[in-house]
């Protein structure tokens, strides 16, 4: 049959295959919201530029931190492997887009059959000659050399479409490791941050020690000149112990907070060099929060889920066209021959051309199953964005109270410390005039070590939470 009588059947059956298969879908896209509030929470926005579109460089300023930032986006493991699967969804591209370009196949082969005399095919041999008193070579040799096509008619944009998620999904794992540079930075301002208050603590601590190792060579003398009790020196010396003591499980945890910071940065076990004088002179602007539409553009968690919702609808799309029927066309050339001799004669030449059209007609089910599931995972996307930009604002805000809290409540314990401080002085003089009572000196001692143990977690979770204002507007990664 010749082409042009095929063409006019395939199109009719195209348009019964394609009338019929749209009958019973039904698609049911549901729709994400991105409306956001005007400001975060109770807090006006003084201004509408955002640092989290600042380099990180200028955000955190500390040379040190800045080094370790920068050792750690080159080694961290974690981040290695993130970017071999962003070279998986890249290749993941190549492989969709080849699926709807022609496949062609060079081969050849060789053979040899012998026939058996007594079949059918035997006796037909028998019977026929290559040329004229030449009969058929027993055994039968065969050479063959040519090229195959096949190509899958993307009618429908199935194969297309299947290509276009494949990108979303390689534009979101790209947003991923964004998001993951954004985290690594936080989290190594964090621990760095941490490492500097752990110094001060036991740089206090050691102070603490040298005032009370004074103060107990003091009450020995007074106990030898009879003017307190040995009670007293065992008080005193009790309070020395025990201040000693807080030194280790600090010095433990520093080392624990370097290890860290290691592992962040793909190195073994080696110092952190910071500069701890620093830390109570680092302080944070929430002025420069920006819009919270800026989430929108800034935070890569959001742009990923939104890639992967956008993908997800084009899944959709795609689990439709496998209802409607696809057309195929398969081809091939060459040069067949029982000798090398004629196998590049005109004689020898073959071809063939075949168009497949297929349709699901019963038993659909699996097909079906596979519209449903991508159709409800459309909506779950839907629900994960949405998830994410209200997780996203609310991180902004409860930041933002996080700072403001912190720094009034900075502020007041800094005048409950500047008092206490004051106080040991007042006490010591009281008890070395014999007109205050030892155990008033140890307390006070032991309320301005707390004191100032307070005012540098206050400090630090001051530090904290512009690192994770930073993080949460979705800083870092540009």
């Amino acid at each position: 049959m010749k082409t042009k009588n095929i063409l006019p059947f395939i199109f009719m059956a195209l348009l019964l295959f394609l009338s019929w298969g749209c009958s019973s879908l039904k698609t049911n896209l549901k729709q994400e919201d991105k409306n956001l509030p005007s400001q975060f929470g109770k807090f006006s926005n003084k201004s509408q530029s955002n640092f989290a579109k600042a380099n990180w460089r200028n955000y955190f300023s500390d040379s040190f931190l800045v080094a370790l930032i920068d050792t750690a986006l080159q080694n961290n493991q974690e981040l290695n492997i993130v970017q071999q699967e962003i070279l998986i969804h890249k290749n993941e591209i190549r492989a969709r887009k080849g699926e709807y370009l022609p496949f062609v196949n060079f081969g050849s082969n060789s053979s040899i059959e012998k026939t058996g005399s007594f079949t059918r095919l035997g006796a037909v041999e028998k019977q026929l000659e290559i040329a004229p008193g030449k009969s058929f070579p027993d055994p039968l040799k065969d050479y063959m050399l040519g090229i195959n096509a096949n190509w899958e008619l993307d009618i429908w944009k199935k194969l297309r479409n299947a290509k276009k998620a494949a990108t979303l999904r390689y534009l979101a794992s790209v947003q991923g490791k964004n998001f993951l540079v954004t985290q690594l930075i936080a989290e190594i301002s964090e621990a760095y941050f941490e490492l500097m208050a752990l110094d001060n603590m036991l740089a206090i601590i050691e102070k603490n020690i040298g005032i009370q190792t004074n103060a107990l060579k003091v009450v020995k003398q007074q106990k030898e000149s009879a003017k307190v009790t040995q009670l007293a020196v065992n008080r005193f010396e009790a309070q020395l112990l025990n201040t000693q003591n807080l030194q280790y499980a600090i010095k433990q945890k520093i080392t624990e907070t370097e290890s860290k910071i290691n592992l962040l940065c793909g190195s073994f076990q080696q110092p952190i060099s910071r500069n701890a004088e620093q830390f109570f002179g680092l302080g944070i602007d929430t002025s420069w929060t920006g819009l919270p539409s800026d989430l929108l553009s800034n935070r890569p968690d959001v742009m990923q889920a939104e890639y992967n919702l956008a993908a997800s609808k084009i899944d959709v799309k795609v689990a439709k066209a496998n209802f409607y029927p696809s057309l195929g066309l398969r081809a091939g050339i060459g040069f067949q021959a029982f000798n090398p001799r004629y196998l590049v004669q005109p004689e020898s030449m073959l071809y063939n051309l075949t168009g497949d059209l297929v349709a699901p007609l019963i038993n659909r089910n699996a097909i079906k199953a596979a519209y449903a599931n991508a159709n409800a995972k459309q909506i779950q996307s839907v629900y994960a964005y949405q998830q994410t930009l209200v997780r996203a604002y609310l991180e902004v805000v409860n930041q933002l109270s996080k700072a403001n809290n912190y720094e009034q409540s900075y502020r007041t314990k800094n005048k409950e410390v500047e008092i206490l401080m004051q106080s040991i002085h007042i006490a010591d003089n009281l008890f070395y005039s014999a007109r205050a009572d030892y155990t008033e000196v140890l307390l006070t001692q032991r309320e301005a070590l707390a004191s100032k143990m307070e005012l540098i977690e206050i400090k630090l979770n001051q530090l904290q939470a512009k690192v994770n204002l930073y993080r949460s507007l979705g800083g870092g990664w540009q």
